[in-house]
């Protein structure tokens, strides 16, 4: 079979995690990379041995192209994704799909119009200690989850988002802490409790910041239909990069995640805990943060496993339009402050 031809879009700071993904996967073929800042564009270009441009379109009209990645702007990703998808190109995204619920239910309209795939980094699901919980719960060894809860507390200044052009704005990036940081670990929990979504009670302010608009801190709770209530407390003006914490309160025991390692205390007495395997790790260079899980490869590589098999990736478009529409929700929620129905 012949090697996928690859275009990456965006050259900053999260694309060595898909370049080098990318690159050493045996049934892709980097061939073009593109950034609307030449530099970026071409040195990146050097290091992968592949063509640069910095006008998008070019690369997306680029017929030698199969698979498109973005890894631009959260605004960006529903335009490019729409305009490849309608070149007949299959997308991997970064998260978020986009900063609106109605332009990510656009993305998987036009996959599904145009019969090609759709995928969105949510790269923690791959990490070992979240398959072990997911598991257990998916085997009824934890029981009945009760309730959950998650805290990030992170450091993020105002020089932080005085280096960047769009992050810490709503037009550009859609928020602040929610969107940006905690996203991850929201689709986590939502993705271990699996159930439709009853309603979204969020609170949202912007409390240590001069520089941005957006929220820096969250808080709320999210009620699932199966009774499940949980909660969430994020910010980003902490001293530090605090270990992000997520618990399920189950029937048969406590599953915690610290960062990426999990633990789960069975109330028989049982403990388990589960960390990623440092023989697993990858390299993805200098400046790439290594602080919430190393598993953009696992699922970038499930992604080219899913092409070649005729079917979806586990994270598909329609899969994160699930954690994009309570993302949404608690938004709306914190703007309005009123509890958001679903």
């Amino acid at each position: 079979m012949k090697k996928f031809k690859v275009g990456v879009i965006g050259c900053g700071r999260i694309s060595p995690t898909h370049l080098v993904s990318i690159s050493q996967n045996e049934d892709c073929e980097l061939v073009a990379v593109c950034d609307n800042k030449p530099e970026r564009a071409e040195a990146a270009a050097k290091k992968y041995g592949c063509k640069a441009f910095t006008d998008y379109k070019d690369l997306i009209n680029n017929p030698e192209i199969d698979v498109i990645h973005l890894c631009t702007p959260h605004y960006l990703h529903p335009i490019m994704a729409i305009e490849a998808m309608e070149a007949k190109k299959h997308v991997m995204t970064e998260k978020p799909m986009s900063i609106t619920y109605e332009d990510a239910v656009k993305m998987c309209e036009t996959a599904e119009k145009n019969n090609v795939t759709l995928g969105v980094i949510f790269q923690n699901r791959f990490n070992a200690g979240s398959q072990t919980i997911k598991k257990a719960i998916e085997t009824g060894e934890l029981g009945k989850i009760y309730a959950g809860k998650l805290e990030l507390t992170w450091k993020r200044t105002d020089e932080y988002y005085s280096q960047s052009d769009w992050k810490g704005t709503w037009d550009k990036e859609g928020g602040g802490v929610v969107i940006d940081q905690s996203i991850h670990t929201m689709d986590l929990l939502n993705w271990f409790i699996n159930d439709e979504i009853e309603y979204v009670d969020a609170d949202i302010a912007n409390r240590a910041h001069e520089l941005i608009k957006v929220e820096d801190c969250a808080s709320g709770v999210i009620k699932y239909k199966n009774g499940i209530v949980t909660s969430f407390h994020a910010m980003n003006y902490y001293t530090y990069d605090a270990p992000v914490r997520l618990e399920l309160h189950c029937e048969n025991g406590i599953a915690t995640m610290l960062k990426d390692r999990a633990e789960i205390r069975y109330n028989d007495g049982r403990t388990v805990i589960v960390e990623n395997d440092p023989r697993e790790l990858v390299d993805y260079g200098e400046g790439v943060k290594k602080y919430w899980g190393n598993s953009h490869k696992k699922q970038i590589t499930d992604f080219y496993n899913a092409l070649k098999e005729g079917r979806q990736p586990k994270i598909s478009g329609r899969e994160a339009l699930k954690t994009q529409k309570f993302i949404c929700a608690i938004y709306e929620s914190g703007k309005t402050r009123k509890r958001v129905m679903f």
